[in-house]
């Protein structure tokens, strides 16, 4: 658009723009453009012809130039076509759209020799179709005959507008009306038409549709529905299958209910006198019906019922029904006779038949025995469901010869044959004859509790009698169950005697249904004990120390009986009156008794006892004492309660009195205790005290008043709290000089205190002597007489009185002593270069208590710390001292000099010379020796030497004693002191050296050469040897002599050829790196080969490289999978490192993250362990290997990149040796930093003696 609007030109202002540029002639249009009418997609053509065009000629767009070039870049649809040469510029639009309905244009621009000239407005018309009409109608829901809905139908989107008509089956519907809108962009337009439709049944399923059309369009749009119209059906329903009214109950019947017509079709259901009894039906669309079939089985309450089938469908405005009803034939359900079927010979029987409802109603008759009875009265009246009932009455009087008869009622139906009895066994009944008892004498004595039989019979009787006992008129309903035998009926009566049997009547009756009684009696005479026992007393309330008497009455007796006292264990003899005569035949009599009441009384229970002499047996009763007094506390009460701290503390009250309602103020220390809302006192009951969570302050005497309406009473109760110790020190931390006597001191708050509650516990390491343990009252002693330093550290008082948990207090004992200076051979030099360019770092690490002041000299004179050049620190850790001097811009001349070291307290001093010497080979280690031998490994250990002032690291040499050559390995992690030598052969004698190595050149092997003489031990029996897969030679005991040899031979010829690769390789190399020389030291760590110095003219080495030299003559026992130092024969300066195995024939370096602290020396063993000791983890894979002529010396070589090789040593550090580290540094610590990147330091870090390149 930024290349159009350059061509933007108003039109109007062509006309004064007017530049004369020639002669020529006047330009002018042959064919102006004209209104042009096309329809959308079609093309359209502007035709445009100029003559003499001699300006720019192009096309204007509604005011907008389209531009001068033919191809009308930015309108891929437009573009200008004829024969430029006769002045045809028609412009041709492909695919006309609405946005192309414009007015257009022709320029021609001003020339030299024209001017500019506008042809006139040419009107592009585009025809735009209607999109597809679109019927608004409702039909998720059908229509309905007869009612009325609007159609709508729209067709958007035209140009011009559309004529939209509606169709129903084809025939056009009148009365529609359109609107006319606008439409969703500029020039179109949208049809909407709607008509109001009527609906009709026959209108289902037939096509509603909407035809749109304008110029654009040839044929119109349709769009088409389909309409659905519900009606209702158009007859009611049919019933097929009932030809005849009546009906016999039992049959099935089975109807066909037919309904034709309607949308949807009919639902169908039954009804029975309008409950509804079947709701299925059936639909066949094909032929317009619906179809419900009915089984009904007919009963008797189907009879005059009115069946009914009913049809309706969704749009009937009320359902369609026809009805039949039926006559049912039945017989009656049941035939019944009642009355009484029992008599008294004599008596008339009245007896009923009854038939009920049926149809047609039935006749009865009766019969007794075979005789016909006649005496009837027959009446009929309506029964259920539309049938008749029939009753005949019958009377007879019956004697005693018809008994058992069968008396039958017979219901009969002669037209439909039907025929029905019941039949009942006549009783007539008669009394019995004759009854008599079977009793002892009425003049013999029983005793109360004595058992007898009395046992009454009857005979004759229809039916057999029942019997009854009654005793004095009344019934008795214990008699045994009444057994009958072939003339009669017996019932025995088992009587357990007691007082109301003395003298009383028993009477048997025998009576049957004939309702007639026949008896027989008898009389008992009962010895019995009294019947009752009654004391009275006439005070209404007792109390403390009144004067009671008491009453006893027993009651009837026989014979007389013989009253006694008792209360608890004593007995008493009371007073008696003269007896008196009482019920059952018996006599009475009455005893008094007098007491003085006490407490002791109360609830006691005074017993008064009625025996008889003749029966040995008598009969007592009690009246229990309610003695009112105050309230009084048992014996038993506790005076003190013991309870553990925090636990529930219960003070039970033991206190009686009556009334028994007492009230009780608890006090504890003057002060009353409140019941209510109190979250830490509870009383469970009124009498105890529950104390939550007790504490030590609830401790103490508690005073408790209880009071009732008789009195108060007082009593005091102590609560001992019990609770665990707390203790605490006296005096902490102690001071002690060494030597004298230590008193630590804890005090214990506790209760109970108890003997021997106080141990104490060494919380150091190792074991010290503890010292004597004493206990004063609450205080527990520890006192250590002789203290030494082992006995500093803190000490644990650990107090325990048996309630759980002990309490525990550390003291801490502080051993005063005077300084002591580390002395070991790193404290005594200090190396730098003296150059004038270093800073040295003169240390001197003391430890003593109390505080240590430290005193410089050099040279015996007091160093000035005035002097720049020189500056102390003091570090301070507990009773660890460091003071540093910094010696800055070291000076050969002026520093390389004795430092001495005065470290100075109140109890002594020590003293310590530390030379300033330039940087150099280490020291040999000391102390060389074994710790543990296996039968394949060598456990060694040593004590360092002097770095030189760099970093060291320590090789071991070993030969078994039947080699000739050496094996040698680097120690791993660098700097460790403890080493394993592994994969050793059992029984075999091993000669062992060590020396350490830095970069300024080695040291002597330890102790002056000397060298460790070690044997391995014996192969253990059981155990497997271990399969070496990377070995070339298994043992000579395992292969042939031949296969021996061979194997020697070609593991020859393969060192050979690898010796010879590492010479090629070695040369290429110093070919690629020019050497830069570097003067030779002269040191005694230079290189020698064949035990000559190196004197080749021209050969440059590095003091590091120059220190490592073994001769290439020493034999390589290729079987040990280890590293190996080999040295080239063509290159005196090449130390190669290679690690012969199986699986890898590469280099392994250390990672860089790698990083080892110092091993401590023999005199740091009792230092403690700082938090600052790391323990790192070690690599048994990786090495530390050195190549002067690689830049990087170092690489990370990353485990997933190269296989790892098997663990050829154990690389363990002795960490645990020393388990307190002093937390000062030691003298050359500036190696860590070194170690981490050793070939990326800057030269100036170098000692002088080094610098250059190294190559």
């Amino acid at each position: 658009m930024d290349f159009l609007s350059a061509w933007i030109v108003c039109a109007s202002a062509l006309p004064f723009v007017c530049l004369i540029w020639g002669t020529q002639a006047q330009q002018a249009f042959r064919t102006e453009p004209r209104n042009l009418t096309v329809r959308m997609g079609a093309t359209a053509v502007l035709r445009c012809e100029v003559l003499r065009a001699s300006g720019t000629v192009q096309w204007v767009k509604d005011g907008l130039l389209l531009g001068p070039q033919r191809s009308l870049p930015g309108f891929p649809r437009y573009s200008m076509i004829g024969n430029p040469k006769r002045g045809q510029y028609h412009l041709q639009i492909e695919q006309a759209q609405l946005e192309d309905d414009a007015a257009y244009e022709c320029q021609a621009g001003q020339s030299e020799s024209s001017q500019a000239i506008v042809s006139k407005t040419a009107l592009l018309n585009v025809l735009i179709p209607p999109s597809n009409p679109h019927l608004k109608v409702d039909m998720a829901t059908p229509w309905v005959a007869g009612k009325e809905y609007t159609v709508i139908c729209n067709a958007s989107e035209a140009k011009p507008v559309a004529n939209v008509t509606l169709y129903k089956d084809g025939v056009k519907l009148t009365g529609a009306k359109s609107f006319i809108m606008s439409g969703s962009k500029d020039k179109l337009l949208n049809t909407h038409a709607e008509v109001t439709v009527t609906a009709l049944s026959s209108d289902n399923g037939r096509q509603l549709a909407c035809h749109a059309k304008n110029s654009a369009l040839s044929q119109p749009l349709e769009t088409t529905l389909t309409m659905r119209v519900y009606f209702a059906p158009p007859q009611p329903p049919v019933i097929v299958g009932l030809e005849r009214e009546e009906v016999k109950a039992g049959r099935m019947l089975l109807l066909e209910c037919v309904s034709h017509g309607g949308n949807p079709l009919a639902t169908l259901h039954w009804t029975k006198n309008g409950d509804v009894v079947s709701m299925t039906w059936e639909e066949d669309v094909g032929v317009q019906k619906s179809t419900s079939i009915l089984n009904l089985m007919i009963t008797p309450v189907d009879n005059q019922a009115e069946l009914c089938c009913e049809s309706v469908n969704l749009v009937s405005l009320f359902p369609l029904s026809v009805c039949r009803k039926i006559t049912v034939l039945f017989e009656p359900a049941e035939v019944i006779l009642s009355g009484s079927f029992t008599a008294i010979a004599g008596q008339m029987l009245i007896l009923s038949c009854f038939a009920t409802s049926s149809n047609p109603p039935v006749e009865i008759r009766w019969w007794l025995g075979s005789k016909e009875l006649n005496t009837t009265v027959v009446t009929m009246d309506k029964g259920d469901d539309g049938g008749m009932t029939t009753m005949s009455n019958m009377t007879h009087q019956v004697s005693k010869e018809e008994d058992g008869l069968a008396l039958t009622c017979e219901a009969f139906n002669k037209g439909t044959y039907f025929s029905k009895t019941q039949m009942k066994k006549l009783s007539v009944y008669y009394p019995p004859q004759k009854v008599w008892l079977e009793a002892p004498p009425q003049d013999v004595p029983f005793n109360a509790g004595t058992k007898v039989r009395l046992i009454c019979f009857s005979t004759g009787g229809n039916p057999t009698g029942t019997l009854n006992w009654f005793k004095n008129g009344k019934p008795v309903t214990n008699a045994l169950k009444q057994t009958s035998f072939d003339r009669g009926v017996t019932q025995e009566l088992v009587l357990l005697l007691t007082a109301s049997d003395n003298m009383a009547t028993y009477r048997c009756d025998a009576r049957n249904e004939a309702k007639k009684t026949i008896s027989a009696h008898t009389k008992l005479m009962v010895h019995f004990t009294p019947i009752s026992m009654k004391i009275m007393v006439k005070q209404e309330e007792l109390r403390l120390g009144q004067i009671v008497t008491l009453e006893c009455r027993a009651g009837s007796s026989n014979p007389k009986a013989n009253i006694t006292w008792s209360l608890g264990t004593v007995r008493f003899q009371g007073v008696e009156q003269l007896p008196e005569k009482a019920q059952y035949g018996g006599v009475s009599v009455c005893s008094s008794l007098s007491l003085n009441l006490s407490s002791q009384h109360h609830n006691q229970k005074v017993i008064c006892q009625a025996y008889s002499p003749v029966l040995s047996e008598g009969t007592n009763t009690f009246f229990r004492l309610n003695v009112l007094y105050p309230p009084e506390f048992s014996p038993q009460q506790p005076t003190q309660v013991q309870v553990v701290e925090d636990d529930v503390a219960t003070i039970p009250l033991l206190v009686s009195a009556n009334p028994e309602e007492v009230s009780c103020i608890w006090l504890h220390r003057k002060e009353r205790l409140v019941k209510e809302g109190s979250l830490r006192y509870h009383w469970p009951d009124e009498f105890t005290l529950e104390i939550k969570n007790v504490s030590r302050k609830d401790a103490g005497v508690y005073a408790i008043k209880c009071s009732n309406s008789e009195g108060v009473s007082q009593i005091s109760v102590t609560l001992d709290v019990q609770y665990a110790p707390g203790v605490k020190t006296e005096k902490n931390p102690v001071f002690v000089n060494m030597g004298e006597t230590a008193d630590l001191i804890c005090v214990a708050d506790a209760n109970p205190i108890i003997s021997d509650m106080f141990s104490w516990k060494w919380l150091g390491e190792g074991e010290v002597e503890m010292g004597e343990e004493t206990q004063q009252d609450e205080s527990g002693l520890l006192t250590i007489h002789d203290v030494t330093r082992a006995h500093a550290g803190l000490y644990q008082c650990t107090a325990n009185n048996g309630i759980a948990p002990p309490a525990s207090v550390v003291v801490q004992l502080v051993v005063q002593f005077k300084p002591e200076l580390q002395k070991g051979a790193q404290w005594r030099k200090v190396a730098s270069r003296g150059d004038g360019t270093t800073t040295a770092k003169v240390v001197c690490h003391a430890e003593g208590l109390p505080g240590i002041n430290f005193f410089w000299e050099k040279n015996g004179a007091r160093l000035d710390f005035a002097n720049p050049r020189y500056e102390e620190q003091t570090v301070r850790e507990g009773a660890f001292h460091t003071s540093t001097v910094r010696v800055i811009n070291v000076s050969a001349a002026q520093d390389y000099a004795v430092f001495s070291c005065t470290a100075r307290n109140s109890l002594g001093e020590d003293k310590l010379d530390i030379q300033l010497v330039s940087t150099s080979h280490p020291d040999p280690p000391s102390l060389f020796h074994k710790v543990s031998a296996t039968h394949h490994s060598v456990t060694l250990e040593w004590v360092p030497g002097f770095n030189g002032g760099l970093q060291q690291r320590f090789r071991v040499r070993y030969r078994s004693d039947q080699s000739v050559s050496y094996l040698y390995m680097d120690v791993f992690p660098p700097t460790a002191t403890t080493f394993a030598v592994t994969g050793l052969q059992p029984a075999t004698t091993y000669n062992f050296s060590v020396n350490a190595l830095n970069a300024m050149g080695e040291s002597d092997y330890a102790d002056n050469n000397a060298v460790l003489t070690i044997t391995t031990k014996e192969r253990p029996e059981l155990e497997e040897v271990p399969e070496d897969n990377g070995s070339v030679f298994k043992s000579e005991e395992g292969l042939p002599p031949y296969l021996t040899i061979v194997l020697t031979v070609v593991f020859g010829v393969l060192l050979v050829l690898n010796s010879l690769g590492c010479v090629i390789g070695q040369r290429w190399k110093k070919r690629k790196i020019a050497p830069i020389p570097v003067p030779p030291t002269g040191d005694k760590g230079d290189a020698v080969l064949d035990g000559k110095k190196n004197e080749e003219k021209g050969s440059s080495q590095s003091t590091v490289s120059n220190s490592n030299k073994y001769e290439s003559s020493e034999k390589i026992n290729t079987a040990a999978r280890r590293t190996l130092l080999i040295d080239s024969g063509s290159e005196t300066d090449s130390n190669v490192y290679e690690s012969y195995g199986a699986e890898s024939s590469h280099y392994y370096y250390p990672t860089g993250e790698y990083m080892l602290a110092l091993s401590p020396h023999a005199e740091e063993i009792r230092r403690p362990v700082l938090p600052d000791m790391i323990h790192l983890p070690t690599d048994s894979h990786s090495h530390l290997y050195e190549d002067i002529r690689d830049t990087h010396l170092y690489q990370d070589i990353l485990s997933s990149s190269l296989p790892s090789p098997p663990s050829l040593f154990d690389h363990s550090v002795p960490w645990q040796r020393s388990n307190r580290r002093s937390p000062s540094f030691d003298q050359g610590a500036e190696w860590v930093g070194d170690f981490m990147e050793p070939r990326q330091q800057k030269d100036s870090n170098l000692p002088f003696e080094l610098r250059g390149e190294l190559v």
